[in-house]
């Protein structure tokens, strides 16, 4: 008799959207971003998380993308994160796939401008080289748009 390995059974993506008011002074804000900026997407990497950030003035709405047990984690740090308040979910749930499956980080425009992956310098946040979106993106990227007023 032949005893079969358990064949794992594939990890389910789970999306978070949420949105928050940036509390940091204007003077400091493009630093402090760009801190940010690295800091996500180095460890969204090794936490095998994906997603997008929108930044509107003060306001911020990011999808996260991931296991529903560290997407979870990440998000109650981030609740608790004094750089921001009024944290709130837009939505949650299972989803078929990734959207995002090749974002670690990347700034959503407002409106009418181009979508792009961005980096940290020395002087800020610059932008890193696009590689256009999917139609998919483009429906959560409306949602996150249409969040910033919501």
């Amino acid at each position: 008799m032949t005893v079969q390995e358990p064949v794992p059974s594939p990890v389910e993506t789970f999306r978070l959207i949420y949105r928050s008011i940036d509390r940091t002074p204007v003077d400091r804000r493009k630093v402090v971003l760009g801190e940010l900026f690295s800091q996500a997407r180095s460890n969204n990497k090794e936490r095998d998380i994906t997603g997008a950030l929108l930044v509107s003035d003060d306001r911020f709405v990011q999808t996260l993308e991931g296991d529903e047990a560290v997407v979870r984690k990440l998000f109650a740090k981030i609740e608790a994160d004094p750089r921001h308040t009024a944290v709130s979910v837009v939505e949650q749930g299972i989803v078929p796939d990734r959207v995002f499956s090749r974002w670690a980080m990347a700034k959503i425009a407002e409106d009418g401008e181009p979508d792009i992956p961005l980096i940290k310098n020395k002087t800020g946040i610059t932008p890193a080289a696009s590689r256009g979106s999917t139609e998919e993106q483009e429906v959560i990227l409306q949602r996150m748009r249409d969040a910033v007023t919501g």
